[in-house]
């Protein structure tokens, strides 16, 4: 670790000596990538669900916004984090995946959310909320209408999950285009196994049967978008007008993405965002015999030293890791070692050469250090589950650490925001994702639900 980050680090005063490192270097690097792996024009939103994958979705968000490449939209799974998002002040649009209970739709209409319907009875549901609250608002003597909620339909091509049948897109469309108060956004489908390139084409066919009907009908489509991460880094789906690009922003490709696949696309560049990273609260010298963690089930064999990291099932770490994980320290691989308890995982230190391994030392346990680099990928395997799953389960009360590459941007724990005892330069809003500020930095103003500043409103911008 060198000298000045350490210092930084310090004047972070982390709550726990474990704690994830987000490099925002990295994701604007990443998107710049995508970026240029998509044609002009194509549009690119980034998926900001499960708190961006567990990377933290208000800060990725800001960054992403305030940077020299900002995507042209947001996606998220749920409501809330929709909510969340506009509520921390973020303009760009928003379209939530899953469809959202119908009695929030006027208000998501209200904050400029778009939302997915992929159900014919939720969808009269939704419309019939959006119409409620323009008889509302006629009763209450408003002059204008409450704004339009913009919808997204999912088609069912193939997935199994989710989405409206091809068949019934037609009525459907021509449900919303006849009601007032919505507007048809899009339409949209997700792909089974990208780097199936006989079940793509398959979707990507029934996909496009489906558009052609629509424009038979006269029916305008705004958007139609099919491919995520892994049809764009597979290259196996048409792009359309539109990508959503999730897992691979944060610098994974998809876990199955075969390698020549890797080595000739975009993911080759990528850069993984994320790290983990702890210092020991104990490190001890236990006998032969010694039982580690619950149960045992694992017992030393030979005197051994032994470090206990504050990282467990509690932090995201599962229990499924238990003896089958590794951690980097001073540059060498060390195995963990003893059941994964909810807030501590323990490391054999005993053959880690030079002076003996003490509470000073950083190990780090998805990420790089030194020559060595443990992968997400790495860490899913040995717990027989995929990348996805081991980022996104990264729990909230680990503190996050922002940075692009050694200028500390900020810091993000359960009391709140803060960097070296100050508000958050992300908080701010006005430190930008290279360490470069704004030249005219300006204080955060409340923000109306549709995400518009009051200032501005009282301005008449």
């Amino acid at each position: 670790m060198p000298g000045d980050w350490a210092a930084a680090l310090a004047a972070a005063r982390l709550p726990r000596t474990a704690w994830l490192e987000i490099d925002l270097g990295r994701l604007a690097a990443n998107l710049g990538i995508l970026r240029r792996a998509i044609p002009a024009g194509t549009r690119l939103d980034v998926v900001l669900k499960a708190d961006a994958y567990g990377h933290g979705a208000v800060p990725i968000g800001r960054a992403l916004e305030a940077g020299p490449e900002r995507p042209d939209g947001l996606a998220v799974a749920t409501f809330d984090e929709a909510v969340e998002l506009r509520e921390a002040g973020l303009r760009l649009p928003i379209l939530v995946l899953f469809p959202i209970p119908p009695e929030h739709a006027a208000e998501a209409g209200r904050r400029r959310i778009a939302v997915t319907v992929g159900d014919e009875v939720l969808l009269e549901r939704t419309l019939a909320a959006i119409e409620v609250a323009r008889g509302s608002a006629r009763a209450g003597g408003r002059r204008r209408a409450p704004h339009q909620l913009e919808v997204h339909l999912e088609l069912e091509t193939g997935l199994g999950r989710a989405g409206l049948p091809p068949e019934l897109a037609r009525g459907a469309a021509a449900r919303i285009a006849a009601a007032p108060g919505v507007r048809l956004g899009g339409i949209w489908s997700h792909l089974q196994a990208p780097v199936d390139a006989d079940r793509t084409t398959g979707q990507a066919d029934r996909f496009q049967s489906a558009m052609e009907l629509l424009d038979a009908d006269g029916i305008r489509i705004p958007r139609r978008h099919l491919s995520a991460s892994g049809g764009l880094l597979a290259g196996s789906a048409p792009l359309l007008d539109g990508v959503r690009i999730g897992l691979a922003l944060y610098g994974l490709p998809p876990d199955d993405l075969p390698a020549d696949r890797l080595a000739g696309s975009a993911a080759a560049g990528l850069e993984p965002v994320l790290s983990l990273h702890a210092r020991p609260i104990r490190v001890i010298d236990l006998p032969a015999g010694s039982g580690i963690s619950y149960g045992p089930s694992f017992t030393t064999r030979r005197p051994s030293r032994i470090a206990s990291l504050p990282v467990g099932y509690g932090d995201g770490w599962s229990r499924a890791s238990s003896n089958r994980a590794e951690a980097l320290v001073r540059g060498v691989r060390v195995p963990l070692v003893g059941t994964v308890a909810m807030d501590a995982v323990m490391a054999d230190v005993t053959d880690v050469p030079g002076p003996e391994v003490g509470v000073d030392d950083e190990f780090v346990l998805i990420g790089e250090q030194g020559e060595e680099r443990i992968t997400a990928l790495d860490v899913a395997r040995a717990r027989t589950t995929i990348s996805w799953e081991v980022v996104t389960g990264m729990a909230r009360r680990l503190p996050r650490v922002y940075h692009a590459g050694l200028v500390p941007l900020g810091v993000r724990t359960l009391a709140g925001w803060r960097i070296g005892g100050s508000d958050s330069a992300l908080e701010r809003g006005h430190l930008r994702p290279g360490g470069r500020r704004d030249r005219q930095p300006r204080e955060p103003q409340p923000v109306d639900g549709d995400g518009r500043r009051r200032g501005d409103q009282a301005r008449g911008r």
